[in-house]
């Protein structure tokens, strides 16, 4: 969407009314957008982005509210070692200019990194520990001498050195998307229970700690984690409707020691039910603001919040 007036509207009737109430943190235009085949949407990305921002200019939001877009891991064509990261030949013109923009207006890049899909396509070469952020021996990147003990952050400074082979290192990296399901099928190796307990679990010790990562240690690294629920109406393999910390009945599906950090689940009606029980989005954060003339909303809230019958959380 690239119409000025129509960002403005858009951004006017469902951002600008739950300011300051709700502190909302981002607007991601898109997600995923080049793992599609699409490359009017790869071209449409940056107009869009731009578009938005303009309008929050506009509205005097600009200072409060931040424009970015999430990306697959799948755009780099090298993460390993973190040094030698870089992004595929083919979306390079889109993410070079994605990136100035970036810098320009000094929102983040935001990347949904799985180390379990690691582990689950290579169970008997990636060493689960490593992938769980429990004690294990680690890797060293040849070229840096930087030795990493979890796979989420090698993933994580990939992505800062393909930015930088772009030219930038005036970009932060958050990480919109990650978590472990504790469900899969018979195929998808390590999708249990415990394995996604103890991920989540280290991860939210880790976040606690204000930890950056081996390339950069004084930049606490920002995650979002999916997901709050099960998204029990989702298609695709068992994992896929299996990374929520609860239920759509409430029941948490294992426990991770965050009951402090999450709220409490009390329901009222069915209705409020029914809609838990719709795929639940992210666990997330951020106002998604879609290039096609539809619009798919979640607002972002580093606090809890209600929205339409669903309570979304992050951890910050």
């Amino acid at each position: 969407m690239t119409d000025p007036v129509k960002a403005q509207n858009w951004v006017s009737q469902r951002v600008q009314p739950h300011l300051p109430q709700t502190k909302i943190t981002s607007i991601t235009v898109g997600n995923e957008i080049f793992k599609t085949n699409d490359q009017q949407l790869w071209s449409n990305l940056l107009p869009a982005m731009k578009t938005v921002y303009n309008a929050l200019v506009n509205l005097g939001l600009d200072k409060q509210v931040t424009v970015t877009s999430a990306h697959s891991l799948d755009i780099l064509d090298v993460s390993y070692p973190p040094s030698a990261g870089a992004f595929k030949q083919q979306f390079g013109e889109y993410l070079h200019a994605i990136l100035d923009f970036h810098a320009q207006i000094k929102s983040p890049f935001l990347i949904n990194a799985y180390p379990y899909f690691a582990y689950k396509d290579n169970s008997n070469e990636v060493p689960l520990d490593y992938v769980l952020f429990q004690p294990n021996q680690g890797m060293v990147d040849p070229a840096t001498n930087l030795k990493y003990d979890n796979m989420l952050y090698a993933q994580v400074d990939a992505v800062y050195s393909a930015i930088k082979a772009m030219g930038h290192t005036d970009i932060e990296v958050r990480v919109s998307e990650t978590g472990w399901p504790s469900k899969g099928d018979e195929s998808e190796a390590g999708a249990t229970p415990q394995n996604a307990g103890l991920y989540n679990g280290n991860l939210l010790k880790r976040i606690e700690e204000k930890q950056g990562t081996p390339a950069k240690p004084n930049v606490p690294i920002d995650i979002f984690v999916f997901a709050l629920f099960n998204e029990n109406l989702k298609p695709g393999p068992a994992s896929e409707r299996n990374y929520g910390l609860y239920y759509p009945n409430g029941t948490s599906v294992y426990n991770i020691g965050v009951q402090g950090y999450l709220p409490e689940l009390v329901y009222s009606s069915d209705s409020t039910k029914n809609a838990l029980s719709v795929s639940s989005t992210l666990l997330v954060l951020v106002i998604t603001y879609l290039i096609l003339a539809w619009q798919h909303v979640n607002l972002a809230s580093e606090e809890e919040m209600d929205h339409k019958g669903k309570r979304y959380y992050c951890w910050r």
